[in-house]
């Protein structure tokens, strides 16, 4: 996002200059950056898993540090508000992003989860953000043997004994695991996931080792403060490690969404299903950004962006339980039933429940953003932790200025755009990490989620008008929302469906009349200059008549 751009590194620092550098360069070197595939446990592998440890740590250290190095003495005497500064801190952010995407290409496994969940937060540069999205479809997968061996240990059986048929060739592969096609005994089809092994004991040392480079590179730049992002991305990953976890998360969305026939979620077989091994039903369809295939079938990309948008709208605004990792692998759209097609959601790992009086205060916040209200979202960002900071949140959610005078979805204005960017030329570093380390770790959240479907939309040709709309219904729902009822708001009450209603019909009254009047006062503008441009001509043209005598 442009905003991240704006904000300033530091062109001095008062730190000593960075650690580990040679130690890590030392042992890269030593070792050739080799990495060993190491999956059973014996003595000889519990060796070969220390040197690979070894090899990955050292390289990180080193990158990073580069990565360090490469802002302090690159920004170097330059004015932060100069033109040079900033077209150097462009070049930096280029440079580093490649080598940061080299790195998660060249240690893998946690490392190119870590690059895909920096990619999806919305306030990082899109030099970052561009280049390490592409790490999305580059897990490499695993020998089968070792996949099999997972199988017979976890599931207790062997394979035969289980599946009529088992598909050696996976059919997704992901950074932790990888999905075989089979069919059960009983001639069900069914999706298995398997987890990588020896995935727990490499997650411990990446982990460490990201979360003491976030506090080494912190003392360099003092106004680096993104402890935050490793404490959110470890317990992310913690989380996504257990199938167990990840099928009851499955269940719960099952649960919330069961009136909806727009949405579709695998159902798992327990008996087939560990902590590492998942089993569910199996689902045929594309990804959800595969404009191509819906032309084929005769699908509406925009109905397809319209549904994706309400449902996780409602996720939200509505349950506080939200899917956190919508890519487009791990959303389908099968196509057929009685509304043409039905979403299908994979991979239910990364989901979150909200704190209840979060997800209210977000309700509000969405109210005040569509509706402009600057005193409500100042007083919610006091409630948020940011304090002067929220002035940002119309940017960052809706794309337009707490002041701006352009519809809903149309943007900004050259006027308004030319203003913000000589308020994000004032901020610096500290002011980014300050906002961002304040904000609870609900929002987080929801910002890296709303950023993934924003994407998707984006390439679904959607206008952004569409998802606005749909979380404003939500928030106004969300809050005549009770949690210790029925999941699914559909199955409210008559009464109280009728009072949500009308305060989302009130709402977009308010918002349509904002609209109207801000697009009579455009015409009045447009027919008073009209007019003025008339009497211009008129005017000039008796002045030429006049100097010419002409009558």
């Amino acid at each position: 996002m442009e905003i991240l751009r704006r904000f300033k590194f530091p062109a001095r620092s008062k730190s000593p200059i960075f650690v580990f550098t040679f130690t890590g360069l030392a042992l890269t070197a030593v070792t050739g950056g080799a990495a060993v595939s190491v999956y059973r446990d014996s003595p000889y592998n519990r060796i070969a898993t220390a040197i690979e440890g070894v090899v990955r740590s050292s390289r990180a250290i080193y990158d990073i540090s580069l990565t360090v190095a490469d802002y302090k003495y690159s920004l170097r005497g330059f004015p932060v508000e100069s033109d040079e500064y900033l077209q150097r801190l462009t070049e930096v952010h280029s440079r580093s992003a490649k080598r940061i995407l080299k790195l998660c290409e060249s240690n893998k496994g946690f490392y190119v989860k870590a690059g895909q969940f920096v990619a999806t937060l919305k306030l990082v540069p899109k030099e970052y953000s561009l280049a390490l999205s592409s790490l999305q479809d580059q897990a490499v997968p695993c020998n089968f043997q070792e996949i099999k061996h997972v199988l017979t240990s976890n599931l207790g059986q062997n394979l035969t004994e289980i599946f009529l048929s088992f598909d050696e060739e996976p059919i997704a592969a992901a950074s932790i695991a990888q999905v075989h096609h089979a069919v059960l005994k009983n001639h069900q089809e069914v999706a298995v996931k398997v987890q990588y092994p020896g995935l727990e004991q490499n997650m411990k040392l990446d982990t460490m080792i990201m979360s003491f480079l976030s506090k080494s590179v912190a003392k360099i730049f003092p106004e680096y403060r993104f402890d935050w992002l490793v404490y959110e991305f470890v317990k992310s990953i913690s989380q996504e490690l257990d199938f167990i976890h990840e099928a009851k998360n499955s269940e719960r969305i099952a649960k919330n969404f069961k009136h909806n026939k727009m949405i579709t979620v695998p159902t798992v077989f327990w008996e087939f299903t560990t902590t590492q091994v998942l089993t569910m039903q199996f689902c045929k369809g594309f990804k959800v950004d595969d404009v191509e295939s819906f032309k084929s079938t005769n699908l509406s990309p925009t109905k397809v962006a319209k549904v994706l948008v309400e449902v996780f709208a409602e996720m939200i605004f509505v349950h506080g339980f939200i899917h956190g990792d919508p890519h487009p692998g791990n959303i389908l759209v099968s196509p057929g039933g009685q509304n043409g097609f039905s979403l299908v959601l994979l991979d239910h790992g990364n989901c979150k429940t909200l704190d209840e009086g979060f997800r209210r205060d977000f309700c509000r916040l969405w109210e005040a953003l569509i509706l402009l209200d600057s005193n409500k979202i100042q007083e919610l960002g006091k409630q948020f932790g940011v304090g002067q900071y929220a002035k940002f949140f119309p940017v960052i959610f809706t794309g337009r200025t707490s002041e701006s005078k352009s519809g809903l979805g149309k943007g900004m204005s050259i006027q308004e755009r030319q203003k913000l960017k000589q308020e994000l030329k004032l901020l610096r570093l500290e002011d980014l990490t300050t906002f961002m380390g304040s904000l609870p770790p609900d929002f987080l959240t929801v910002l890296r989620t709303d950023g993934l479907i924003r994407s998707i939309t984006l390439k679904l040709g959607a206008p952004q008008r569409v998802r606005l709309l749909a979380y404003a219904k939500c928030a106004v729902y969300g809050l005549g929302y009770n949690p210790t009822s029925e999941p699914d708001f559909v199955e409210k009450s008559i009464i109280s469906r009728s009072v949500i209603l009308m305060s989302y019909l009130r709402l977009r009254l308010i918002l349509e009349l904002m609209e109207l009047f801000q697009g009579m006062k455009k015409l009045k503008h447009t027919i008073f200059g009209f007019y003025g441009r008339i009497v211009d001509g008129i005017r000039k043209s008796v002045e030429v008549s006049s100097t010419t005598g002409i009558v």
